[in-house]
This record gives structure tokens, C-alpha cells and sequence, in this order.
């Protein structure tokens, strides 16, 4: 959150397409915390903007997701 206790455009971009990817690959939150080793809840603040993931938890993302880190930050072209 900036100062401002607003999600940051990095931290909302990397919500909505740890979200949609997720969905993208018929997998749960608590599934994707799970082949991460994270705490089931985790997931859920990432994808809420609750928490400010750390750049070695977006590679753990990413590789489960199969995307490249950088697809992560990407602005999507279907919204």
C-alpha cells in the first residue's frame, strides 16, 4: 500500500493476473498456496492487494503459474 493505504499499481497488476491465471488453470487458492509452500491465506491476500509479496514469492508464483515473472506486472489486453 503507498502512503495513501492504496494498493500500488505493481501490487494490483500482479493481483489480478496471479488471479487470472490461477483461474486459467482450474486451480483454488488454497491449491496454489499449496504447490507454492505457503500459508493457505496467502494467495488470497496477494490476490486481495493485502499483501506486499516478496520478489523470491513472484518467482514461486510464476513458475507454478508457467509464466515468465514479467507476465505478472503485465497490463492485460482483455481488460
Amino acid at each position: 500500500m503507498n502512503k495513501n493505504g492504496n494498493a500500488t499499481v505493481a501490487r494490483t497488476l500482479l493481483a489480478l493476473n496471479v488471479q487470472k491465471l490461477r483461474k486459467k488453470l482450474g486451480i483454488s487458492q488454497e491449491k496454489l498456496a499449496e504447490m507454492a509452500g505457503f500459508h493457505r491465506t496467502y494467495v488470497s491476500q496477494v490476490e486481495r492487494r493485502l499483501a506486499n509479496a516478496t520478489v523470491d514469492n513472484v518467482q514461486k508464483l510464476a513458475d507454478i503459474l508457467a509464466v515468465p515473472v514479467a507476465k505478472l506486472f503485465e497490463v492485460s489486453k482483455d481488460d
